[in-house]
């Protein structure tokens, strides 16, 4: 994760991608279609995206352009923001989040908020950080966690994870998760593993429920490569890619996992603090807000 730059120089032409309940983003669907119109921007979506909200006057087709958008727009949670950095991964597009889900911990603003929220993203006034990844090959790119989970109602798993060819750990366990820093917040942090601050170069590894009272979160350089292995002789377990299952490990198999920076951009508040907004939102949990 790199230094925080500003925004596009000029914003002509927005995607929107929302989460999967309508219903609680039409009117701010509605008001960011009026706010680009009258900033001379236009506010494309892909074909999905459009049937989800039906006719909203202002909103193009992103199918048409020959080139990539100057900033993506997204009105929902941490879910649907993931998605967004994965569609333009590479592509040096920054993603604004409007949270409309839970956390919303890489938003970039709260609903209560939104009409400040699009006047900034049509203006380009913010700063873009960029992302790490993490990549498991095939296509298959983690801005926040790989994971492996053994299946419901079966037998206990065994799992070994190696870094540069060797062997750090061998235990029975419910799966395990490797998490970049902008990731650590998620299912690292409930699992009892540490949180890397944004900036921090590297990733964390830990176990799910291990069976043992020595298997320890890891935290890994960026030129470590990992290799997770599913035991030979035991049952297959799922591989999860930010949430998603992606594909089956099999018994004896693994997957290689490399560290890849600079593959997503986030746009953020200027001036916004890591440590604050940690506080912000989970401490918010914990009183129930």
């Amino acid at each position: 994760m790199k230094v925080r730059t500003p925004g596009p120089a000029e914003v002509k032409t927005v995607a929107l991608l929302s989460h999967t309940q309508p219903e609680q983003t039409a009117g701010a669907v509605a008001l960011a279609a009026e706010l680009a119109h009258g900033a001379g921007v236009e506010l494309v979506a892909g074909e999905t995206e459009r049937s989800k909200h039906g006719a909203v006057e202002g909103l193009g087709e992103l199918e048409g352009l020959e080139l990539a958008p100057d900033a993506c727009l997204v009105l929902g949670g941490d879910g649907t923001i993931l998605k967004a950095l994965r569609q333009f991964a590479d592509t040096k597009v920054p993603v604004f989040g409007i949270n409309y889900g839970t956390i919303g911990f890489l938003a970039a603003v709260d609903p209560e908020d939104v009409e400040d929220g699009l006047k900034r993203v049509f203006a380009g006034s913010f700063e873009v950080m960029s992302l790490p990844a993490l990549d498991a090959g095939e296509d298959r790119l983690a801005l926040n966690d790989i994971s492996l989970h053994r299946r419901p109602h079966g037998r206990v798993a065994e799992l070994t994870f190696s870094l540069g060819e060797q062997d750090v750990g061998h235990v029975r366990c419910d799966g395990l998760v490797a998490a970049t820093p902008a990731g650590s917040t998620g299912y690292n942090l409930a699992n009892n593993g540490p949180i890397l601050a944004w900036g921090v170069e590297g990733f964390v590894v830990s176990f799910i429920a291990p069976h043992t009272l020595t298997a320890r979160p890891l935290v890994a350089a960026p030129d470590d490569v990992l290799v997770l292995r599913n035991a030979a002789g035991r049952e297959a377990v799922d591989l999860v890619i930010d949430g998603k299952h992606v594909a089956d490990l099999e018994s004896g198999d693994e997957v290689e996992i490399s560290f890849r920076d600079d593959v997503g951009r986030l746009a953020q508040l200027p001036g916004g603090n890591f440590y604050r907004r940690i506080g912000e939102k989970f401490g918010r949990l914990a009183r129930g807000a």
